[in-house]
């Protein structure tokens, strides 16, 4: 029989009318509620980041080869096949999707508004599975085998500024020589919350830019990039920037929008500084715990000591019992952080401004693999805070410790 756990169980079974009793519930509680509020942060961080970056993929994709130019226009200058690499084939394991693009500035008329935007052409190759989750009307577009597609996808500002639903129709000017106009059909309207792509992009055939600006088919204004793993960016960046053609650059979406990444930096950075601080009151609360424990238990520790009994012994008899509030701690920090995650993540019983947050609810993403390795960092670092008041058993005089009252 292991005579510490026995000990530890009697304890704990008589401690309930005791001033330790109080302590305890104390411990358990800052324990359930470190671990909840660390839960709830990691998954509002990761739903953060995760939302995000899938609106900003939807339009810019990893990373971006286009032709070399001085000039800072959206348009740029066209760009063929050849590339250095198969766009067909993929020449790196690491690379998921090669999609063509191109862009064209044009004025939007209707009865009664006028509208600069920026057309951007995509053809049947380019994956619209992340664009799928913006539409907020219509559906996404549907490509002609015989000819360039008349239907576009507009943001929801776009279309409440010119006035325009789903299945409408508005006359697309383009400022050239000559001057040449499109009428196109709303098939779909998005809404991803940034102000970078709602307040210009319209989504159309890149067949009416070819035809625009006399290309021919082959001709692109550029290749968008889809990684497998978007933490390998700066790795793959590197083996694309030396196998392409000097006459082209390749830019980072890290890059492009760097304020918004740079934003999820920070964001991650301080909520890191506050779990730390959360995981030391908690510790901490346990070693106070535990040492009122053996406090109380001065007169009981001086006579097993008279007994025979070990300092290991008696030190494992306050471990165990450490390690059982810990467990209870961890069991309702678990119901409440995933409770609360699981609430917000059915009910959106949050909301948040969009203009601020670019959501407008807070998002929850479900990565359990993180949530066992909170509970499991939480756990091995309590205990190894346990450790530090039950060293005060050695110092504990028998003789002394049997007169303790």
């Amino acid at each position: 029989m292991n005579v510490s756990r026995y000990i530890s169980k009697k304890i704990t079974a008589s401690a309930s009318e005791s001033f330790t009793s109080s302590v305890t519930k104390i411990a358990i509680i800052s324990i359930a509620i470190g671990l909840a509020i660390m839960i709830v942060s990691f998954a509002i961080l990761e739903g953060f980041r995760n939302e995000i970056q899938s609106k900003i993929f939807s339009f810019g994709a990893h990373l971006q080869i286009t032709k070399y130019d001085t000039n800072n226009s959206l348009e740029g200058l066209p760009i063929g096949p050849n590339i250095g690499f198969s766009t067909r084939h993929n020449a790196f394991p690491e690379i998921k999707n090669i999609q063509p693009f191109a862009r064209k500035t044009a004025i939007v008329k209707t009865e009664d508004e006028v509208l600069g935007v920026v057309l951007k052409g995509i053809d049947r190759q380019y994956d619209l599975t992340a664009m799928q989750h913006n539409l907020v009307a219509g559906r996404l577009l549907h490509f002609s085998d015989s000819g360039a597609s008349d239907e576009i996808m507009v943001s929801k500002k776009i279309a409440d500024q010119l006035r325009l639903d789903v299945g409408e129709e508005a006359l697309f000017f383009f400022v050239q020589n000559p001057p040449r106009v499109r009428k196109l059909k709303i098939a779909g309207i998005y809404k991803t919350g940034l102000d970078e792509f709602d307040n210009i992009y319209v989504i159309a055939d890149i067949q009416h830019i070819r035809d625009l600006n006399d290309w021919n088919d082959t001709l692109v204004g550029g290749y968008e990039i889809i990684l497998k793993d978007f933490r390998q960016i700066d790795r793959v960046a590197d083996k694309v920037f030396h196998k392409m053609s000097y006459d082209l650059q390749l830019q980072k979406i890290t890059d492009e929008y760097a304020q918004l990444f740079d934003w999820l930096k920070l964001l991650k950075r301080n909520v890191v500084i506050f779990l730390v601080l959360i995981v030391f009151v908690a510790t901490f609360n346990m070693v106070s715990t535990v040492f009122i424990m053996i406090m109380e238990r001065t007169h009981m520790i001086g006579v097993l000591k008279a007994l025979g009994a070990t300092n290991y012994q008696i030190r494992k008899v306050f471990f165990y019992n450490g390690a059982k509030l810990t467990l209870k701690g961890l069991l309702w920090g678990n119901l409440i952080g995933l409770g609360f995650c699981a609430m917000q993540y059915f009910l959106k019983i949050i909301p948040l401004d969009p203009e601020n947050y670019y959501m407008d609810t807070v998002p929850i993403h479900w990565n359990f693999g993180v949530i066992a390795l909170l509970n499991l960092a939480v756990f091995l670092l309590t205990l190894l805070s346990i450790l530090l008041p039950t060293a005060l058993v050695s110092r504990i005089n028998p003789v002394k410790a049997i007169r303790f009252d």
